[in-house]
């Protein structure tokens, strides 16, 4: 028996199951493909943006440059200079401006070798999961599709054909289509679609006829990429056009018409595929032994590029959570935690797709909001909170802390002697830095020794700080002042990390 069985090697799963093989945890993944490799993971189809936050949790783990590197990004500025973002995103296709972000204004950040997000795709990104979780121990059976789960209060049960596999429990990272939450039960609830989304990879005769980036069209929406023949786009059909369907060229040279208004051939097809904007959430991310996470707890439309992002935080926060709770030394409702902060995040997700949505569609009423929004991203505080809000900056958990750094992903901080939060951070347990001269957090912080580090030293820039405790999926549990509360310390420490082992 396993101590977890993850249905699902997408980026989620395979992201759950280092942090659980990092942590001591036997792990055993289980994908309903047979081959790693798809033209749909690899580019063009396959690309992807992380944001600043997803590239810090695989720089928290180690994981950065292999990631860079199977990424083919070979200047990425990793700087210890705060650096303006390259690129900032876009809301309904109306593109950010970098230089009209006000830093400033942002949550507080220092300078890393985690600076910004990465433009990548999701073969890479599982190509370096895989080696990483193949490193620790995860065993990965492809080729293995889950059809029926039973748990009872001890254990969880995924049984495949003739084969069942038992563990202490199973969690689905098994995408929108989720076996897992079928089976398990979860409630899933939110609103129908507005819109039939295609992705296309084809021979454009004449692509002179469409212009390059988003274009919001009296019709609709399209997108042509720099890749030659990738093109997107959106036809407001109240998502009439069902996924099971194959979409012909005939059927997509039509659409891709209306939208662009123009007489623009396709003259073969090699990849399509289509989506909607139909966005659903599980009513709570666990029954029982069975958890949900990424796509299998929220399904959404793509605009806005947050479903990666998202189902990489659900991985970071659930997975040291769930570790502690199998060696049992995880403080009682450790796990329940996962829903109550991650479900509002998943619920911020629909609505900032369904907006834009909103904002998008073809008809009048629509198109005068998007004259408004387009005037806010032209000044300096909408293209920051837009930025803000896509990056992952502007996530704070509610941990009933005063301090404004409780709740949120912790800065970069650093030591004099060059140590940085990230390094002490790859071992995947929390991180207590004590900048008071007279380490004034040593004796307690032992309490805890085998599930956070200690670590002290004046710092090149302390926030005027004299301690922080630091959760291991990178959020700040506790912020002191010069003279740090021991006691508050201590209480902290109790409340995410369990009863001290001395």
């Amino acid at each position: 028996m396993h101590d977890v069985v993850i249905v699902g090697a997408g980026p989620v799963g395979l992201f759950l199951a280092c942090e659980l093989g990092l942590a001591g945890c036997s792990v055993l993944v289980l994908e309903r493909e047979p081959k790693p490799r798809s033209p749909w993971k690899a580019d063009p189809l396959g690309m992807r943006g992380l944001s600043a936050a997803s590239v810090e949790a695989f720089y928290r783990r180690g994981m950065l440059h292999p990631l860079l590197k199977a990424s083919g990004v070979d200047d990425y500025p990793g700087a210890d200079e705060p650096a303006r973002p390259r690129g900032a995103g876009h809301f309904a296709g109306m593109m950010l401006d970098p230089a009209r972000i006000d830093l400033a204004a942002l949550p507080v950040r220092l300078p890393g070798p985690a600076a910004e997000g990465v433009m990548t795709n999701l073969e890479a990104v599982e190509t370096v999961l895989s080696e990483r979780a193949s490193v620790l121990g995860v065993e990965i059976r492809r080729g293995v599709a889950v059809s029926a789960i039973a748990q009872d209060g001890e254990l969880a049960v995924a049984r495949a054909g003739e084969h069942e596999y038992a563990a202490r429990w199973v969690v689905g990272c098994d995408g929108g289509r989720s076996t897992v939450r079928g089976l398990a039960g979860f409630g899933f609830a939110g609103t129908e679609p507005q819109f039939t989304g295609y992705v296309v990879l084809a021979t454009i005769a004449d692509p002179e006829k469409l212009r390059p980036g988003f274009n919001l069209t009296p019709t609709g929406m399209y997108l042509r990429t720099p890749a030659p023949g990738y093109v997107g786009m959106l036809e407001f059909d109240g998502g009439a056009f069902d996924r099971s369907q194959r979409p012909t060229r005939e059927h997509l040279q039509a659409v891709l018409r209306r939208v662009s208004g123009t007489d623009v051939t396709l003259s073969d097809v090699h990849l399509a595929s289509s989506f909607t904007d139909r966005a659903m959430q599980a009513t709570t991310y666990r029954q029982g032994r069975v958890l949900l996470a990424g796509d299998a707890a929220h399904i959404h439309s793509p605009l806005g590029a947050q479903g990666l992002n998202l189902g990489l935080g659900d991985a970071m926060n659930l997975g040291w959570k769930l570790a502690a709770t199998v060696h049992g030394h995880a403080p009682d409702g450790l796990v329940d935690t996962y829903t109550h902060e991650r479900h509002p995040i998943g619920a911020w997700v629909l609505d900032w797709t369904r907006a834009q949505a909103a904002v998008m569609r073809p008809d009048p009423h629509a198109q005068a909001v998007q004259g408004l929004v387009r005037d806010l991203l032209g000044t300096r505080d909408g293209t920051t909170y837009v930025f803000e809000k896509i990056s992952g900056s502007s996530i704070r958990y509610d941990l009933g802390g005063e301090h404004p750094l409780v709740g949120r992903n912790a800065p970069d901080l650093r030591l004099e002697d060059g140590t940085r939060l990230g390094d002490l951070m790859q071992e995947g347990r929390g991180v207590a830095l004590d900048f008071s001269a007279d380490r004034r957090l040593r004796a307690s912080a032992m309490g805890w020794g085998s599930r956070m580090r200690y670590a002290a030293g004046p710092a090149g820039n302390d926030l005027g700080l004299g301690a922080v405790l630091v959760r291991p999926d990178g959020v700040v549990a506790w912020a002191g002042d010069r003279v740090p509360d021991r006691e508050g310390f201590e209480r902290a420490a109790g409340r995410w990390f369990g009863s001290p082992a001395i």
